[in-house]
C-alpha cells in the first residue's frame, strides 16, 4: 500500500483552531467554578456541563458523534481509510477545587485539530476520533480509569453498586444511569471498543509537575506511566492518653507509630532510588481524631493515606511487602494496631515506541522524552494493547489545584505537532 501524502505540507492552512479551544477553556471555567479553582465532580454536575460543552461544538463541525454505555462521548472526523482510527482523548472530571486544564486540555486540542482540518478542508489520512472520557479522577468513585475501563467492557459489575461517589454517596449505577448510561450493559461487560480497530491512542495532558518550566520546554512525549498501590483509608490506633502524665514506656502513640513508618517508608524510598529504582512515595493524608482534639494529648488514633508508584511491577510488588512488614514490627514496638483499609492497584504502562518516534518526528526531535508520574486513561489503552502514547504540556504550579497554569502558547505548539503527525501520516501509517 502506498504510503500516507504529508497532507500537513499541502495543507499549511490546517493549522489548530487555537482561538476555539481559547474560548472552551473560559466557558468551561465560567460554568464549573468552584469556591475556589472548578469542581467536575465524575458523572456530576460539571462533568456533565463539560460534556455537552463539547458535543454541541461537535455537532458545529459536523462531527460523527456517539456514546457508549458509561456515556464515554465519541467524536469522529472521517478519514480516507475507515478501517481503524487515530484517538485523541482525555477526561473532563476533575478533583474537588482543582485547575480548569487537566484533562480538558487533551478533550479540547482534539477538536481544536479537527476544526482547523474542516475549516481548511483538509481530510486526514484515516478516521480521527476524539473521546472524552468520563470518571478519571478516582477522587470521587475511590476507583481509577471507570470510564476507559468500562468502554473496553472491563469495569466489574460489582463496582456498579460497591463503588458510591464522595460526597452525596450516590452508587456508581444511579450516577452513570443520571448521565445518560446504561448500567444494564456494564454488567454485561459490554465493550464499546475493539482495541484492533483503533490505530493509535494519543492523551495530551499538563505535565503534573514543573519540569518543562525548569527545562524551559513548551512540551515534552511521555516514556512511561507509573504504576501504583495505594491505602487511602489506612488508620494507626493507640490509646489516648495525656501528655504530661503518661510516661514513655506506658504510651500507646499513634502518631509516633505513623511517624516512624513515614520515616521508614522514605529511607526505603532513597535507598532505592541510589540504585536506580523509579519510586516516589507518599503520605497524602495524616490527621489525628477530631473528636481528641486538645495540645496536651497523646493521641490513640491516626487516619493517614499511602500512595506507592512506580513504572517497575517487580518494584511496587517489593516495595508493597516491604511496607507491611515494617507496619507490623512499628505496632509490635509502639504497642498500637493498625488497619490499612482496602487496596487500590494500577499496573504500569510504557507507551509505544513507534508513537514516540512519530511524535519526536512531528516535533523536529527537539521534544524531551519524560517519564509520568501520574494515572492516566492512558494506561488503559496501552495495557490492552493500543498504541498509546502521551504528550505533556508545560503547566506551572503543579497540578489538581486552583494555581495551575497552562499558556496558551504551550497549548498551540502541542496541538501542532499532533496535527502534523495525524495529518502526515506518521503516526498511524496506512
Amino acid at each position: 500500500m502506498t504510503e500516507a501524502p504529508d497532507i500537513a505540507r499541502t495543507k499549511p492552512e490546517a493549522a489548530p483552531d487555537i482561538a476555539l479551544a481559547s474560548r472552551l477553556f473560559e466557558e468551561l471555567r465560567a460554568r464549573t467554578a468552584a469556591d475556589e479553582g472548578v469542581t467536575r465532580a465524575s458523572y456530576g454536575e460539571g462533568e456533565q456541563a463539560a460534556h455537552a460543552i463539547v458535543r454541541r461544538e461537535a455537532e458545529k463541525l459536523g462531527l460523527e458523534i456517539a456514546t457508549d454505555a458509561a456515556a464515554n462521548l465519541y467524536m469522529t472526523m472521517p478519514g480516507a481509510e475507515r478501517e481503524r482510527a487515530i484517538f485523541i482523548g482525555s477526561h473532563l472530571d476533575s478533583v474537588p477545587r482543582g485547575g480548569n486544564y487537566d484533562g480538558a486540555a487533551g478533550v479540547f486540542m482534539g477538536l481544536s485539530i479537527l476544526s482547523g482540518y474542516r475549516h481548511a478542508g483538509a481530510q486526514p489520512p484515516r478516521d480521527i476520533t476524539v473521546m472524552a472520557i468520563r470518571a478519571e479522577e478516582s477522587t470521587w468513585f475511590n476507583s481509577s480509569y471507570i470510564g476507559s475501563r468500562a468502554a473496553f467492557g472491563r469495569l466489574r459489575a460489582e463496582e456498579l453498586d460497591g463503588l458510591k461517589r464522595a460526597g452525596d454517596q450516590r452508587t456508581l449505577a444511579d450516577c452513570i444511569a443520571d448521565c445518560g448510561g446504561d448500567p444494564a450493559a456494564l454488567r454485561r461487560a459490554r465493550a464499546h471498543l475493539d482495541p484492533n480497530r483503533i490505530a493509535a491512542f494519543i492523551e495530551p495532558h499538563i505535565e503534573q509537575a514543573e519540569g518543562l518550566v525548569i527545562r524551559n520546554k513548551p512540551f515534552a512525549v511521555v516514556t512511561g506511566i507509573r504504576g501504583a498501590f495505594r491505602y487511602r483509608e489506612a488508620r494507626c490506633l493507640g490509646v489516648y492518653a495525656h501528655s504530661g502524665a503518661t510516661p514513655r514506656d506506658a504510651r500507646r502513640d499513634a502518631v509516633a507509630a505513623v511517624s516512624a513508618f513515614v520515616v521508614e517508608m522514605n529511607a526505603a524510598w532513597r535507598a532505592r532510588e541510589a540504585v536506580g529504582e523509579d519510586l516516589a512515595v507518599t503520605f497524602g493524608q495524616f490527621a489525628t481524631d477530631p473528636d481528641e482534639h486538645a495540645f496536651s494529648k497523646i493521641a490513640g488514633r491516626v487516619d493517614f493515606s499511602l500512595d506507592v508508584r512506580s513504572q517497575s511491577a517487580a518494584t511496587l510488588v517489593a516495595v508493597r511487602n516491604d511496607a507491611l512488614a515494617v507496619i507490623e514490627r512499628i505496632a509490635r514496638e509502639h504497642q498500637v494496631s493498625f488497619d490499612i483499609g482496602p487496596l487500590t492497584t494500577t499496573e504500569p504502562a510504557l507507551m509505544d515506541q513507534g508513537v514516540i518516534d512519530a511524535l519526536k518526528s512531528a516535533a523536529g526531535g527537539s521534544a524531551p522524552l519524560v517519564p509520568c508520574g501520574a494515572g492516566h486513561d492512558a494506561a488503559v489503552f496501552a495495557a490492552i494493547g493500543v498504541p498509546t502514547g502521551m504528550l505533556f504540556i508545560r503547566n506551572a504550579n503543579g497540578s489538581h489545584n486552583p494555581r495551575e497554569h497552562m499558556a496558551m502558547e504551550d497549548f498551540a505548539a502541542t496541538a501542532a505537532v499532533l496535527s502534523d503527525a495525524c495529518l502526515s501520516g506518521r503516526l498511524a501509517p496506512r
